[in-house]
C-alpha cells in the first residue's frame, strides 16, 4: 500500500532543514524500493518549507514509524506532518 507523507516546515527552520539534508537523503536512500519518490515543497522565495515522501507500507501505522525515523522529523523540523493513504492510479509504471 502507498502512503503519501506530507510535512510542513516550521517557520525560520531552514537552517535546521540544511543542516540535517545529508542525514535526511541518507535515510532516504536506504529505504529502497519502500520509496516511490520524495521532494521539497518550494515556497515563494523558492525556498524549501516542507517534505513529500510516497511510501510503501504495509499499514498506516507502518507509514507513520517509517516517517518518525526521518532525521528530519527527529531534528524538530516539521510543524505538521499527515500520512495518507493513496491510491496511484494515473501513470503508475507498476501498472502498465
Amino acid at each position: 500500500m502507498l502512503y503519501a507523507v506530507i510535512c510542513t516546515d516550521k517557520a525560520d527552520h531552514l537552517q535546521t532543514r540544511m543542516d540535517t539534508r545529508p542525514e535526511h537523503l541518507a535515510f532516504l536512500n536506504q529505504l529502497g524500493d519502500r520509496l516511490k519518490f520524495a521532494g521539497p515543497f518550494l515556497g515563494g522565495d523558492e525556498k524549501p518549507n516542507g517534505s513529500l515522501l510516497m511510501l510503501e507500507a504495509e499499514s498506516l501505522e507502518a507509514a507513520k514509524a517509517l516517517a518518525a525515523e526521518d532525521p528530519y522529523a527527529k531534528a524538530g523540523l516539521f510543524e505538521t506532518v499527515e500520512v495518507k493513504r493513496w491510491n496511484w492510479s494515473v501513470k503508475n509504471p507498476d501498472a502498465a
